[in-house]
């Protein structure tokens, strides 16, 4: 197996504990686990919780002095710091509840590299930053090229619904622009942004609030800029602090297929 998109030690970094949670989720798989309600109908498992802890063990060992956001235990170090991890240990927590395998483990240098982990698919996609690639064992590191051949969009319909009534995500499914061009599909985890950037999706689509600083998307997002997709708000602005929810497509034209979409949903 080569590895020529490793770059950067904190890919590997990245890779390691995306691995690292990745195999801990696989290993509770199918047990009954104990939940921890954090309200609105959201929850944590065990398997959050052990696989955050296994992530933050890598990232300690290797980077003692940086900051980690973590989806179950918050901030760790000074919100500040230069260097900052976002960790999310099992993006599609329901899906895993219920046992259903489409889930991701999402680790994220802040504006660096990333790795979004397939517990189940034993896929890690990998960026530097400037470059993307899909790590398997036992293959050589292939690049992430997109494309929107498939015309299958995955869109997350779970609420709340911040830009409502301006915008719904339910209501683009309706949408005579959308339904005559795309197949909707509604995976609801990171995950799907890594196959936005591998080509498997023509795009994804989700609203919500500063999705570039969250520990759900950082990854997703740093994946397909780095692949080469179109990344921008719900407004078709480029993803900031001030930015609305998220759109990102193979390419320039399913992109403003979309836009048109959401413009009149």
């Amino acid at each position: 197996m080569t590895t020529p998109y490793a770059r950067s030690p904190d890919v590997d970094v990245a890779t390691a504990g995306a691995r690292a949670g990745a195999d801990v989720v696989r290993a509770l798989y199918g047990r009954r686990l104990a939940r921890v309600d954090k309200g609105a109908g959201d929850f944590a498992t065990t398997a959050d919780i052990e696989s955050e802890k296994a992530i933050l063990d890598v990232i300690r060992a290797a980077r003692p002095d940086d900051a980690v956001l973590g989806e179950e235990g918050g901030q760790r170090g000074a919100a500040d710091a230069a260097r900052q991890w976002l960790v999310d240990p099992l993006c599609g927590t329901l899906n895993y509840a219920v046992g259903t395998m489409l889930v991701a483990v999402n680790v994220a240098l802040r504006e660096g590299p990333a790795a979004v982990a397939d517990p189940f698919g034993g896929e890690v996609f990998c960026t530097d930053g400037e470059t993307a690639w899909v790590r398997q064992d036992g293959a050589d590191d292939a690049p992430l090229t997109p494309a929107s051949a498939t015309r299958l969009v995955d869109v997350n319909l779970d609420p709340p619904f911040p830009s409502a009534p301006g915008f719904r995500a339910a209501d683009l499914l309706a949408h005579p622009g959308f339904t005559g061009h795309f197949r909707p599909r509604v995976v609801s985890t990171t995950l799907a942004l890594a196959w936005v950037a591998a080509g498997r999706r023509a795009a994804y689509v989700t609203d919500g609030d500063d999705l570039s600083g969250s520990v759900h998307f950082a990854a997703g997002i740093a994946l397909c800029r780095a692949a080469g997709c179109v990344v921008t708000g719900i407004d078709g602005a480029l993803i900031g602090e001030t930015t609305r929810g998220l759109v990102a497509a193979a390419d320039a034209e399913t992109h403003e297929l979309l836009m048109s979409g959401i413009r009149r949903a």
